[in-house]
């Protein structure tokens, strides 16, 4: 029996260290641990989104496709954000080496303790959804009906995201 490819989006944030480096390692992970990176965004800098630190991020989406569960890949992502050190505690946010979060999984919508998909406040963050429209304007979230695109021209957020360059 085949098993079935899953399309994954994820967002990879560094504020700390060789951010560039960083989001290049972390590829290579993702396509070690989780599967193939099909559609890769431009690098942004971003501000801080819910507290404050002098350290931009970096960010980028990516597209996946997987065999994963998403217990799975949440697992694979741990392991990925341990190797740079990054051990998740509570809900606070704060600078960090390397973030990795699940944005959708198929057209899935789940509501766990640890994981939600998809991510509950994507809509509410410039930093996810330029990224995000850059490599897929017209895929539509499973709960708001709307595209990437409509969600980010709705968006009230007003933090800086300035497109750098590709990886």
């Amino acid at each position: 029996m085949q098993k079935k490819t899953h399309i994954l989006y994820l967002l990879l944030g560094s504020n700390l260290g060789d951010r560039k480096k960083h989001l290049s390692t972390a590829l290579d992970l993702i396509r070690e641990l989780i599967g193939p990176v099909t559609r890769v965004s431009s690098i942004y800098e971003t501000e801080p989104w819910g507290f404050s630190s002098e350290n931009y991020f970096l960010n980028m989406a990516v597209q996946v496709g997987t065999f994963l569960l998403p217990g799975e890949v949440m697992l694979k992502i741990g392991e990925i954000e341990e190797t740079f050190g990054r051990k998740r505690q509570g809900r606070s946010y704060s600078s960090r080496t390397m973030d990795v979060d699940i944005l959708f999984y198929d057209d899935l919508v789940m509501k766990g303790k640890t994981l939600q998909i998809p991510h509950p406040f994507l809509q509410e963050r410039r930093f996810v959804l330029v990224p995000l429209n850059e490599i897929a304007p017209d895929l539509v979230h499973p709960i708001f009906h709307k595209s990437i695109g409509e969600l980010l021209s709705n968006c009230p957020d007003n933090k800086k995201v300035r497109k750098l360059v590709t990886l």
